[in-house]
């Protein structure tokens, strides 16, 4: 695996609407750097999108004098909204996810008929990321890992000792992602954990989301000899049949994310919104009795 030796410099944006963060990694101010999982603001009562959680990113990047080479997904949310377009027409940079969206997109374009022309083939995005291919961030270069399991295309981001890891592991008294959305799995999701926690102890993970417990403060930084020892689905010592049972069983009981209906018919799209009908108004379709 080829990963920089420089040690990146990571700034996380937590949105509290949606429990997300958002990164900005860098090797020093006014370097290159990459916006990993943005968040578009969208207000499900009104249907409105708005820009306060990307501006809090676009604000960080003009102070440090950052240039953006990357605009990274770590897969198609169902939780929040990518606000990659906007970023890119601000900010500028290449859009990019894994490359195996091309599956996710032609599930999800059935559940929603989608409009014929629209593709299944990722090209959406600026660039796919094949397994383990380097990404170079000005001096600092990394590489993708594939991770499927909460979803079949979910790719993590390893630049030096940090890995920016998605929906795969949550902080360690929380556990891991539901694989319960069409092509989820939880023996390929319990893989993907074993993958990530094989990395040395002092590997720095950055989580897309928190969700404390017990009223503790919002955190989104880990290690890998944390998870290992403390995570409480995923620890050493507990097998894969376990971590299966466990998931399968608790899934079955979590109600759908609050936005999966237009978040996830909008991030196939690599965040831009549908094409607008002859009023001049884009829709998203909520599917009845499909989920």
């Amino acid at each position: 695996m080829n990963t920089a030796t420089v040690t990146p410099q990571v700034h996380g944006i937590f949105d509290p609407a949606t429990w997300t963060v958002t990164y900005v990694v860098y090797e020093k101010p006014g370097a290159a750097c990459a916006i990993i999982d943005s968040v578009l603001d969208y207000d499900p009562k009104s249907g409105r999108t708005s820009h306060k959680s990307a501006d809090k990113v676009i604000e960080f990047v003009k102070a440090k004098d950052l240039k953006v080479a990357w605009i990274l997904e770590t897969h198609a949310h169902a939780d929040h909204l990518s606000a990659a377009p906007y970023l890119k027409q601000h900010l500028g940079g290449q859009t990019a996810i894994g490359d195996h969206i091309g599956g996710v997109q032609k599930v999800f374009k059935g559940i929603f008929n989608m409009e014929d022309s629209f593709k299944v083939d990722g090209s959406q995005f600026d660039h796919l990321f094949a397994e383990e291919e380097a990404i170079t961030i000005g001096n600092l270069t990394g590489s993708t890992l594939f991770v499927p399991g909460h979803t079949p295309a979910c790719v993590a981001y390893q630049f030096g000792d940090a890995v920016f890891v998605g929906d795969t592991l949550f902080m360690p008294d929380v556990g891991t992602a539901r694989c319960d959305f069409p092509g989820g799995d939880a023996k390929t999701l319990y893989a993907s954990t074993r993958k990530i926690l094989s990395l040395p102890p002092q590997t720095r993970l950055f989580m897309c989301h928190d969700y404390p417990p017990n009223g503790r403060s919002v955190n989104f930084e880990t290690t890998v000899a944390e998870q290992k020892a403390k995570n409480i689905h995923v620890h050493d010592g507990i097998g894969e049949a376990e971590f299966v049972e466990m998931r399968t069983k608790r899934d079955a009981t979590l109600e759908m994310p609050v936005l999966i209906l237009p978040a996830v018919q909008i991030n196939i799209r690599a965040g831009e919104l549908p094409p607008k009908e002859d009023n001049g108004i884009a829709y998203v379709k909520i599917p009845l009795n499909a989920l």
